[in-house]
């Protein structure tokens, strides 16, 4: 499909968002930064990839391997969550109060997880934008297969090396597709674009060509990065480096995948009502931790500069008006049933239901406080 280049889409992509009235004072309260909470959210996330390398470089020094190999699985649960939500809060900005907290914390988790901070920020603007507006929005493109083959699954407990289904555009898919991808753009080279990813990509780049540096020089960090971690295994010996480092965000992905699937997958798009494209759902305390409080993922559409630590406090407060946060088994079972359903009928997506209480939602203000998405934004699109 072709689309307009992004610059003419801003000037003729209007969407109209329907937000629950929050009162100003209220939100301004919720959209309070803590440096106190970012600390306990950011660095006890990256506090935990630490103890969970230790301890696997232990058994793994003292050839514990049973031991080893549960606890490498344990860092890789923990580091699959890198990209797809700690790096997505640090890059919105709304961590810490201090903003060189935020970079710091945004550029340091970003060298283990291969990740490119500056592309991601141009794309998750047009994201928080024009969501599921395929005209402005290609980061989440719908349908989205909720996958359990065979094969993927196996990748999923093990080391994902191939690309995985119904991850989000933007992103590199496994570890060996990852690692091609990183020298291509190391010099500029995006691919075919007639893959949707590669369209997408090339979009961003033509829409924001300031950010060429950036989207050269990260490659070529990670390249250098993960190279010397490389060398450095060969030479010592220490070949549970490069697992615990350059491998560790592609190990055991599988909760950050059942959990991440569930933000839009079977859910309407062109709709100016996030209630309506993005679902919110209930984890047990610890999954919410590493999630970075993103289940609550409706309320981060409606109020993205609301921090992550604030988000369930934000339901609270406007529950009345909210369809009732999915349990993770509740989603999976709406998200199968619906692509089943796609099977046969391609133009079918669940329409989530609104609770009777609600009334009234809305209409987008000229409020930036309402609109707000953080620090994310690029220079060129701010």
């Amino acid at each position: 499909m072709d689309y307009a280049p992004l610059d003419e889409v801003r000037k003729s992509l209007k969407v109209k968002w329907h937000r629950i009235p929050v009162p100003r004072e209220k939100l301004l309260e919720l959209s309070k930064r803590s440096d106190a909470q970012g600390w306990f959210q950011a660095g006890g996330f990256f506090g935990l990839f630490l103890l969970t390398g230790v301890v696997t470089w232990v058994f793994w020094s003292e050839k514990m391997w049973l031991l080893f190999a549960l606890s490498l699985f344990a860092h890789g649960t923990v580091a699959s969550f890198f990209g797809g939500a700690a790096l997505h809060e640090l890059g919105h900005g709304t961590v810490f109060r201090t903003k060189w907290l935020n970079k710091l914390f945004l550029y340091l988790l970003s060298i283990f997880s291969w990740h490119d901070p500056f592309e991601f920020n141009s794309s998750h603007t047009y994201h928080h934008r024009y969501t599921l507006h395929p005209d402005g929005d290609r980061e989440v493109l719908l349908p989205l297969a909720p996958s359990f083959i065979s094969p993927f699954m196996w990748q999923l407990f093990t080391i994902d090396l191939f690309s995985q289904p119904g991850r989000i555009t933007v992103g590199k898919g496994g570890l060996l597709s990852t690692i091609t991808i990183t020298f291509l753009r190391a010099f500029g080279i995006v691919g075919s674009s007639e893959s949707p990813a590669n369209e997408w990509i090339k979009a961003l780049h033509d829409d924001q060509p300031d950010q060429t540096y950036n989207w050269r020089f990260w490659p070529r960090f990670h390249i250098l990065s993960h190279g010397l971690v490389i060398v450095v295994a060969i030479f010592t010996g220490w070949w549970v480096l490069p697992l615990l480092v350059t491998s560790a965000t592609h190990t055991a992905p599988w909760l950050a995948y059942l959990i991440g699937m569930t933000q839009h997958c079977g859910l309407i798009d062109n709709t100016n009502d996030f209630r309506k494209s993005v679902r919110s759902i209930r984890l047990d305390p610890l999954s919410e931790f590493l999630y970075w409080r993103m289940n609550w993922h409706t309320e981060h559409h409606m109020y993205a500069g609301v921090p992550c630590y604030n988000l369930k406090a934000l339901y609270r407060e406007i529950a009345d008006e909210m369809p009732e946060p999915r349990s993770l088994w509740g989603a999976w079972r709406e998200m199968r049933d619906t692509w089943k359903r796609q099977q046969s009928d391609p133009d079918y997506a669940f329409d989530t239901p609104l609770p009777e209480s609600a009334g009234f939602v809305g209409e987008d203000s000229s409020d930036e406080l309402d609109s707000s998405i953080g620090d994310i934004a690029p220079r060129g699109l701010q």
